[in-house]
């Protein structure tokens, strides 16, 4: 039996697939659970209507994303924060930190899309990333120095 996955199924496949399953399978979990629908034409028309919709709508998102890094990629922060004589901080920077520097410049980002490998433990100059799209990412210039 043919049907279209509504969500990724790391077994069979990607969202929007077309996959060919056994009918006691597509019958008894697939559809009832909402993860696939029968593959009949009305289903497969829809599918490409939805396709279309999510291809423009990821476009839009993607212009919307690389024009917010050409803003970013102008932007630089300071954190001014208390340190030790070896320059060590008391504390650390976090993204929420960061985040909240971005919101005091006009610029709303999550801080779930700033990415750090650790917090920032040091006094200087750091080029922090941020995602914004899955293949849009901008880089700002933070100065971390001695309050």
């Amino acid at each position: 039996m043919k049907v279209i996955l509504t969500q990724d199924i790391p077994t069979l496949g990607a969202k929007t697939d077309v996959v060919d399953v056994k009918p006691g399978f597509a019958r008894n979990y697939l559809i009832p659970q909402g993860k696939a629908l029968p593959a009949s034409d009305a289903n497969l028309k829809r599918l490409q209507q939805r396709i279309k919709h999510d291809g423009l709508r990821l476009n839009r998102d993607k212009a919307k994303a690389e024009e917010l890094a050409k803003k970013l990629s102008e932007v630089s922060c300071t954190a001014a924060v208390q340190a030790g004589e070896d320059d060590r901080l008391f504390g650390s920077v976090t993204p929420a930190d960061i985040a909240g520097l971005l919101a005091g410049q006009g610029l709303d980002i999550d801080k779930r899309r700033i990415l750090l490998e650790e917090p920032i433990k040091q006094l200087g100059v750091y080029n922090i990333p941020i995602k914004l799209h899955q293949d849009v990412e901008a880089i700002i210039k933070l100065w971390v120095v001695r309050q």
